[in-house]
Protein backbone atom coordinates (compact mmCIF):
# COMPACT_ATOMS: atom_id res chain seq x y z
CA UNK A 1 0.00 0.00 0.00
CA UNK A 2 1.52 3.31 -1.13
CA UNK A 3 0.67 6.44 0.87
CA UNK A 4 0.47 9.85 -0.77
CA UNK A 5 1.26 13.05 1.22
CA UNK A 6 -2.37 13.43 2.33
CA UNK A 7 -2.48 9.82 3.53
CA UNK A 8 0.69 10.43 5.54
CA UNK A 9 -0.87 13.50 7.16
CA UNK A 10 -3.97 11.48 8.08
CA UNK A 11 -1.83 8.71 9.58
CA UNK A 12 0.29 11.09 11.63
CA UNK A 13 -2.83 12.78 13.04
CA UNK A 14 -4.23 9.38 14.02
CA UNK A 15 -0.91 8.44 15.63
CA UNK A 16 -1.41 11.41 17.96
CA UNK A 17 -5.13 10.83 18.58
CA UNK A 18 -6.80 7.80 17.08
CA UNK A 19 -10.29 8.99 17.99
CA UNK A 20 -10.19 12.31 16.17
CA UNK A 21 -13.59 12.96 14.63
CA UNK A 22 -13.84 12.97 10.86
CA UNK A 23 -14.79 16.67 11.04
CA UNK A 24 -11.64 17.58 12.99
CA UNK A 25 -9.46 15.35 10.86
CA UNK A 26 -10.93 16.84 7.67
CA UNK A 27 -10.09 20.37 8.82
CA UNK A 28 -6.52 19.38 9.65
CA UNK A 29 -5.80 17.63 6.36
CA UNK A 30 -7.76 20.02 4.12
CA UNK A 31 -10.34 17.58 2.75
CA UNK A 32 -14.10 17.21 2.93
CA UNK A 33 -15.54 14.98 5.65
CA UNK A 34 -16.63 12.24 3.16
CA UNK A 35 -13.21 12.24 1.49
CA UNK A 36 -11.46 12.04 4.85
CA UNK A 37 -13.70 9.19 6.00
CA UNK A 38 -13.02 7.30 2.77
CA UNK A 39 -9.24 7.70 3.21
CA UNK A 40 -9.34 6.47 6.81
CA UNK A 41 -11.40 3.43 5.84
CA UNK A 42 -9.06 2.65 2.96
CA UNK A 43 -6.01 2.91 5.23
CA UNK A 44 -7.57 0.61 7.83
CA UNK A 45 -8.69 -1.90 5.19
CA UNK A 46 -5.18 -2.03 3.69
CA UNK A 47 -3.77 -3.88 6.69
CA UNK A 48 -0.82 -1.56 7.34
CA UNK A 49 -2.68 0.71 9.77
CA UNK A 50 -4.66 -0.26 12.86
CA UNK A 51 -6.30 2.15 15.31
CA UNK A 52 -6.49 0.59 18.77
CA UNK A 53 -6.47 1.50 22.42
CA UNK A 54 -3.23 0.73 24.22
CA UNK A 55 -4.08 0.22 27.89
CA UNK A 56 -1.52 1.18 30.52
CA UNK A 57 0.15 -2.09 31.63
CA UNK A 58 -0.45 -1.24 35.30
CA UNK A 59 -4.21 -1.31 34.69
CA UNK A 60 -3.88 -4.92 33.56
CA UNK A 61 -1.63 -5.72 36.50
CA UNK A 62 1.40 -6.04 34.22
CA UNK A 63 4.06 -4.48 36.42
CA UNK A 64 7.21 -6.27 35.18
CA UNK A 65 8.75 -6.29 31.72
CA UNK A 66 11.90 -7.39 29.95
CA UNK A 67 13.58 -7.35 26.54
CA UNK A 68 14.89 -10.75 25.52
CA UNK A 69 17.58 -11.52 22.95
CA UNK A 70 16.98 -15.13 21.93
CA UNK A 71 19.39 -17.41 20.09
CA UNK A 72 18.22 -20.30 17.91
CA UNK A 73 20.11 -23.53 17.20
CA UNK A 74 18.23 -24.09 13.93
CA UNK A 75 15.69 -22.07 11.91
CA UNK A 76 14.63 -19.04 13.95
CA UNK A 77 11.14 -18.43 12.55
CA UNK A 78 9.46 -21.42 14.29
CA UNK A 79 10.98 -20.29 17.57
CA UNK A 80 9.78 -16.72 17.02
CA UNK A 81 6.25 -17.98 16.25
CA UNK A 82 6.26 -20.05 19.44
CA UNK A 83 7.34 -17.03 21.51
CA UNK A 84 4.70 -14.88 19.77
CA UNK A 85 2.03 -17.39 20.82
CA UNK A 86 2.74 -16.61 24.47
CA UNK A 87 0.20 -14.18 25.98
CA UNK A 88 3.02 -12.43 27.85
CA UNK A 89 4.79 -11.37 24.61
CA UNK A 90 3.38 -8.22 22.96
CA UNK A 91 6.32 -7.71 20.59
CA UNK A 92 8.45 -10.27 18.72
CA UNK A 93 10.81 -9.78 15.76
CA UNK A 94 13.32 -11.75 13.75
CA UNK A 95 16.67 -9.95 13.88
CA UNK A 96 20.14 -9.86 12.35
CA UNK A 97 22.89 -9.67 14.93
CA UNK A 98 24.32 -11.79 17.72
CA UNK A 99 20.85 -13.27 18.37
CA UNK A 100 18.12 -14.30 15.93
CA UNK A 101 15.04 -13.09 17.82
CA UNK A 102 14.08 -10.10 19.96
CA UNK A 103 11.02 -10.27 22.21
CA UNK A 104 9.39 -8.06 24.81
CA UNK A 105 7.64 -9.66 27.80
CA UNK A 106 5.14 -8.06 30.18
CA UNK A 107 3.95 -9.93 33.27
CA UNK A 108 2.24 -9.46 36.62
CA UNK A 109 5.43 -9.26 38.65
CA UNK A 110 8.99 -10.57 38.67
CA UNK A 111 8.16 -14.19 39.65
CA UNK A 112 5.83 -14.42 36.65
CA UNK A 113 8.48 -12.81 34.46
CA UNK A 114 11.02 -15.39 35.60
CA UNK A 115 8.60 -18.22 34.78
CA UNK A 116 7.92 -16.78 31.31
CA UNK A 117 11.65 -16.54 30.59
CA UNK A 118 12.11 -20.14 31.75
CA UNK A 119 9.30 -21.20 29.41
CA UNK A 120 11.15 -19.60 26.49
CA UNK A 121 14.43 -21.27 27.48
CA UNK A 122 12.64 -24.64 27.32
CA UNK A 123 11.28 -24.12 23.78
CA UNK A 124 12.65 -26.44 21.12
CA UNK A 125 15.36 -24.69 19.11
CA UNK A 126 16.27 -22.09 21.75
CA UNK A 127 19.95 -22.16 22.65
CA UNK A 128 20.31 -18.83 24.50
CA UNK A 129 18.11 -16.28 26.28
CA UNK A 130 19.70 -12.99 27.35
CA UNK A 131 17.21 -10.79 29.24
CA UNK A 132 17.38 -7.07 29.97
CA UNK A 133 14.99 -6.33 32.84
CA UNK A 134 13.15 -3.04 32.36
CA UNK A 135 13.30 -0.49 35.16
CA UNK A 136 11.49 2.41 33.47
CA UNK A 137 10.18 3.16 30.00
CA UNK A 138 11.71 6.53 29.17
CA UNK A 139 10.29 6.97 25.65
CA UNK A 140 7.46 4.89 24.24
CA UNK A 141 5.11 6.06 21.46
CA UNK A 142 2.46 3.57 22.59
CA UNK A 143 2.58 3.76 26.37
CA UNK A 144 0.36 6.39 28.05
CA UNK A 145 2.63 8.86 29.85
CA UNK A 146 3.11 8.35 33.59
CA UNK A 147 0.74 6.28 35.70
CA UNK A 148 -3.06 6.53 35.48
CA UNK A 149 -4.40 9.53 37.37
CA UNK A 150 -7.81 8.15 38.29
CA UNK A 151 -9.33 5.45 40.53
CA UNK A 152 -9.04 1.84 39.44
CA UNK A 153 -11.37 1.14 36.50
CA UNK A 154 -14.58 -0.68 37.38
CA UNK A 155 -16.12 -3.62 35.48
CA UNK A 156 -17.85 -1.37 32.94
CA UNK A 157 -14.65 0.59 32.30
CA UNK A 158 -12.84 -2.68 31.63
CA UNK A 159 -15.49 -3.74 29.12
CA UNK A 160 -15.04 -0.41 27.32
CA UNK A 161 -11.27 -0.91 27.23
CA UNK A 162 -11.70 -4.44 25.87
CA UNK A 163 -13.79 -3.12 22.96
CA UNK A 164 -11.44 -0.21 22.19
CA UNK A 165 -8.41 -2.51 22.20
CA UNK A 166 -9.93 -4.20 19.15
CA UNK A 167 -11.32 -1.08 17.46
CA UNK A 168 -10.13 2.26 18.78
CA UNK A 169 -12.50 4.24 16.53
CA UNK A 170 -15.65 2.39 17.58
CA UNK A 171 -18.50 4.98 17.62
CA UNK A 172 -19.90 5.82 21.05
CA UNK A 173 -23.37 4.57 20.08
CA UNK A 174 -22.05 1.15 19.08
CA UNK A 175 -19.71 1.03 22.06
CA UNK A 176 -22.67 1.79 24.35
CA UNK A 177 -24.73 -1.01 22.81
CA UNK A 178 -21.94 -3.54 23.24
CA UNK A 179 -21.25 -2.57 26.84
CA UNK A 180 -24.89 -2.11 27.86
CA UNK A 181 -24.95 1.58 28.84
CA UNK A 182 -26.26 4.78 27.28
CA UNK A 183 -24.25 6.56 24.54
CA UNK A 184 -23.78 9.54 26.87
CA UNK A 185 -22.36 7.33 29.59
CA UNK A 186 -20.12 5.56 27.07
CA UNK A 187 -18.75 8.88 25.88
CA UNK A 188 -18.20 10.21 29.42
CA UNK A 189 -16.50 7.04 30.62
CA UNK A 190 -14.29 6.76 27.54
CA UNK A 191 -13.11 10.36 27.79
CA UNK A 192 -12.43 9.90 31.52
CA UNK A 193 -10.33 6.80 30.82
CA UNK A 194 -8.34 8.54 28.08
CA UNK A 195 -7.88 11.81 29.99
CA UNK A 196 -6.83 9.88 33.11
CA UNK A 197 -4.01 8.09 31.29
CA UNK A 198 -5.62 4.66 31.60
CA UNK A 199 -5.39 4.15 27.83
CA UNK A 200 -4.27 5.87 24.68
CA UNK A 201 -6.01 5.41 21.32
CA UNK A 202 -3.61 5.68 18.40
CA UNK A 203 -2.71 4.31 15.00
CA UNK A 204 -0.25 1.43 14.86
CA UNK A 205 1.49 1.79 11.49
CA UNK A 206 4.00 -0.40 9.71
CA UNK A 207 7.19 1.72 9.74
CA UNK A 208 7.90 1.25 6.04
CA UNK A 209 4.63 3.03 5.19
CA UNK A 210 6.06 6.14 6.87
CA UNK A 211 9.37 5.92 5.06
CA UNK A 212 10.97 4.51 8.22
CA UNK A 213 11.52 0.98 6.99
CA UNK A 214 14.85 0.49 8.77
CA UNK A 215 14.51 -0.53 12.40
CA UNK A 216 17.57 -1.08 14.55
CA UNK A 217 17.63 -2.15 18.18
CA UNK A 218 20.43 -1.09 20.51
CA UNK A 219 21.72 -1.74 24.00
CA UNK A 220 23.99 0.84 25.65
CA UNK A 221 26.57 0.17 28.36
CA UNK A 222 27.49 3.27 30.36
CA UNK A 223 30.52 4.38 32.33
CA UNK A 224 28.68 6.46 34.89
CA UNK A 225 25.21 7.75 35.74
CA UNK A 226 22.38 7.03 33.35
CA UNK A 227 19.99 9.99 33.46
CA UNK A 228 21.90 12.60 31.47
CA UNK A 229 22.82 10.14 28.70
CA UNK A 230 19.25 8.82 28.56
CA UNK A 231 17.84 12.34 28.27
CA UNK A 232 20.20 13.17 25.42
CA UNK A 233 19.53 9.98 23.45
CA UNK A 234 15.79 10.16 24.13
CA UNK A 235 15.61 13.59 22.50
CA UNK A 236 16.68 12.23 19.10
CA UNK A 237 13.80 11.94 16.64
CA UNK A 238 15.10 8.67 15.20
CA UNK A 239 15.09 7.02 18.63
CA UNK A 240 11.49 5.84 18.81
CA UNK A 241 11.76 3.77 22.00
CA UNK A 242 14.06 3.92 25.03
CA UNK A 243 14.01 2.02 28.31
CA UNK A 244 16.23 1.99 31.38
CA UNK A 245 17.15 -1.56 32.26
CA UNK A 246 19.49 -3.81 34.19
CA UNK A 247 21.54 -6.67 32.87
CA UNK A 248 24.30 -6.45 30.27
CA UNK A 249 23.31 -2.81 29.51
CA UNK A 250 21.77 0.23 31.19
CA UNK A 251 19.66 1.39 28.21
CA UNK A 252 17.83 -0.47 25.47
CA UNK A 253 15.96 1.09 22.58
CA UNK A 254 14.96 1.26 18.93
CA UNK A 255 16.07 3.46 16.04
CA UNK A 256 13.43 4.04 13.32
CA UNK A 257 15.14 5.51 10.26
CA UNK A 258 14.70 6.20 6.57
CA UNK A 259 17.89 4.44 5.46
CA UNK A 260 20.75 2.27 6.64
CA UNK A 261 22.97 5.35 6.40
CA UNK A 262 20.69 7.12 8.87
CA UNK A 263 20.88 4.11 11.21
CA UNK A 264 24.68 4.15 10.95
CA UNK A 265 24.85 7.90 11.66
CA UNK A 266 22.61 7.56 14.72
CA UNK A 267 24.68 4.70 16.12
CA UNK A 268 27.88 6.67 15.53
CA UNK A 269 26.41 9.69 17.33
CA UNK A 270 25.40 7.39 20.19
CA UNK A 271 28.90 5.94 20.47
CA UNK A 272 30.32 9.47 20.60
CA UNK A 273 28.13 10.49 23.57
CA UNK A 274 30.01 11.23 26.77
CA UNK A 275 29.39 8.44 29.27
CA UNK A 276 28.73 5.75 26.65
CA UNK A 277 31.15 2.84 26.95
CA UNK A 278 29.75 0.44 24.36
CA UNK A 279 26.81 0.15 21.94
CA UNK A 280 25.48 -3.23 20.82
CA UNK A 281 23.07 -3.18 17.86
CA UNK A 282 20.88 -5.47 15.79
CA UNK A 283 18.60 -5.00 12.77
CA UNK A 284 14.91 -5.95 12.91
CA UNK A 285 14.25 -8.06 9.83
CA UNK A 286 10.61 -9.06 10.25
CA UNK A 287 7.88 -8.07 12.67
CA UNK A 288 6.33 -11.31 13.91
CA UNK A 289 3.96 -9.85 16.51
CA UNK A 290 2.92 -6.43 17.76
CA UNK A 291 -0.16 -6.52 19.99
CA UNK A 292 -0.72 -4.59 23.19
CA UNK A 293 -4.17 -5.91 24.15
CA UNK A 294 -2.64 -8.05 26.88
CA UNK A 295 -4.38 -9.29 29.99
CA UNK A 296 -2.87 -10.90 33.06
CA UNK A 297 -2.43 -14.62 32.24
CA UNK A 298 -4.11 -16.99 34.65
CA UNK A 299 -1.65 -18.52 37.09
Amino acid sequence: MDLDPTDLTVVRELQSDGRLTYETLARRVGLSRPATRARVQRLLAGGGVRVVAVVHPAVRGLTASAHLSIGASGPAEPVARAVAAMPQAPFVTLTAGSHAILAELRTAGLPELDRAIESIRSLKGVDAVDPLISLQHLKDPYLPAGRPEMPEPDATDLLILDELEHDGRLPFAELAERVGISPGAARARTLRLLDGGVAKVLALVRPELLGLGFLCGFAVRLDGERDSVARRIGEWDRVSFLSACMGRAELVGTISAESLAAVRDTLEEMRACAGVRRVESWVHLELVKERYDLTTPAS
